[in-house]
């Protein structure tokens, strides 16, 4: 006969899965994440819902996402060197796709995957304090085209 202590799993560090008709919050995902660059995390997603009052936040694709419209920013948790932030223009394909975006960068933040897809990466904290100001023009210039 088994006992109930040997039928129990171990706790899983992983955030619980959330039906479709329960969205999970921002707040209770990263209070359960368990992440190296959980503070720096913290720290952009201050300033990306402060670059413009019209910006939302949802967990989309696994990770804090953000909006006005159409989701234009995501976390890529998965980095280990830092935190990255991709920069897109939504989950459905537009003709940005070929003809691209324009978007300042005088400061060379933007790592361009795509010609309407970029990355932004943050080496620490203070890599955050240094490229903050630039980040949010950015992020106000990129919600422009969203």
């Amino acid at each position: 006969m088994a006992t109930k202590a040997a039928s129990k799993k171990p706790a899983s560090k992983k955030p619980a899965k959330r039906s479709a008709s329960e969205p999970e919050s921002v707040e209770a995902f990263l209070a359960s994440l368990e992440h190296p660059f959980k503070q720096e995390i913290a720290a952009l997603r201050r300033i990306i819902l402060g670059a413009d009052p019209k910006i939302a936040e949802g967990i989309k694709w696994n990770a804090p996402s953000f909006r006005t419209s159409e989701y234009f920013a995501t976390f890529q948790l998965r980095a280990k060197d830092g935190v990255q932030v991709i920069l897109h223009l939504g989950a459905k394909t537009r003709d940005t796709a070929v003809t691209g975006i324009q978007v300042a960068d005088p400061e060379s933040l933007l790592e361009w995957l795509a010609r309407d897809r970029a990355s932004v990466k943050f080496r620490d904290a203070k890599d955050i304090r240094a490229k903050q100001a630039a980040f949010a023009n950015i992020l106000r210039e990129w919600i422009q085209h969203v």
